[in-house]
């Protein structure tokens, strides 16, 4: 009695069968811990072990959540926190890559660009309030600016290591086959520093929400952060943790949002797997 053999064809068609699913079940792994906080945090809540005012049972933000989305008042302060933020991100992001750019191609730009942006990091963002009120007053400029300040470091220093890591003797191999300098840039320069770009996007877009959350707690009359300071007035601890809710789920969203990203442009790369 012979044995057949599976065609090749057919090998090939299984084998990423098993990895596929793999992934799915890690996905769905990841999502236990969280729905296992939460259900402990509503147990002892409805068993009277945390008092309501100090920390409500999450069906009662959940509840809470509901009724201001229905009456719009959610949709009106989530719009206004969202254009702060990108608002922020745009400015702090834009002249992150340009400078980052500059002080890691240019020795020009590198002596003159660095020097002092190192100085200044130093300093944290968030404690510069009183200086940008002065600056700017309790606006919006206030709150668009510290937000900027937020996102700009992270990204900056990203694109700045990312472009000096770049190992010297690809740019060396690409100028000896004759490719010019913006070819440089974008066949050797842009691929090789796109990786730290992209951890420097996460880092500053984690940084942008931190930031509008001091930002909107400063003289302000809209936003997540209004609503949770008029909360904390009326002793409403149950909108106060929805606005928390509210700027972890979209620093969530956002960070899911760019490693989707970055899995289709990073296609190409292969990092090391959990076991």
């Amino acid at each position: 009695m012979t044995v057949t053999e599976a065609p090749p064809a057919a090998v090939a068609n299984a084998a990423p069968v098993a990895p596929a699913r793999a992934k799915r079940r890690l996905r769905w792994q990841r999502a236990v811990s969280p729905l296992a906080i939460l259900l402990v945090w509503e147990v002892t809540a409805r068993a009277g072990l945390i008092p309501p005012e100090k920390l409500p049972a999450p069906s009662e933000v959940l509840r809470t959540g509901w009724r201001l989305a229905a009456d719009g008042t959610l949709a009106d302060h989530l719009f206004t926190s969202l254009s702060r933020a990108a608002a922020g991100l745009l400015i702090g992001g834009v002249l992150a890559l340009l400078l980052g750019a500059t002080a890691g191609l240019l020795r020009l730009g590198d002596d003159a660009i660095d020097p002092p942006v190192q100085m200044a990091r130093m300093l944290p963002h968030l404690a510069l309030v009183p200086l940008l009120i002065i600056w700017v007053g309790i606006g919006e400029s206030m709150k668009i600016t510290l937000v900027s300040l937020g996102v700009f470091f992270p990204l900056y220093f990203n694109v700045y290591a990312g472009i000096r890591d770049i190992d010297e003797r690809l740019v060396e191999a690409a100028r000896t086959c004759g490719l010019g300098t913006w070819q440089r840039i974008r066949h050797v320069v842009l691929p090789g520093a796109m990786p730290a770009l992209f951890l420097g996007l996460r880092l500053a877009i984690g940084a942008a929400w931190l930031s509008l959350v001091v930002g909107e707690q400063t003289n302000t009359q809209n936003g997540i952060g209004f609503l949770m300071m008029e909360a904390r007035e009326f002793s409403q601890t149950d909108v106060v943790v929805l606005g928390l809710f509210v700027y972890a789920a979209l620093g969530l969203l956002s960070d899911v949002l760019l490693r989707t990203l970055e899995k289709r442009v990073l296609g190409w790369r292969r990092g090391l797997q959990a076991t």
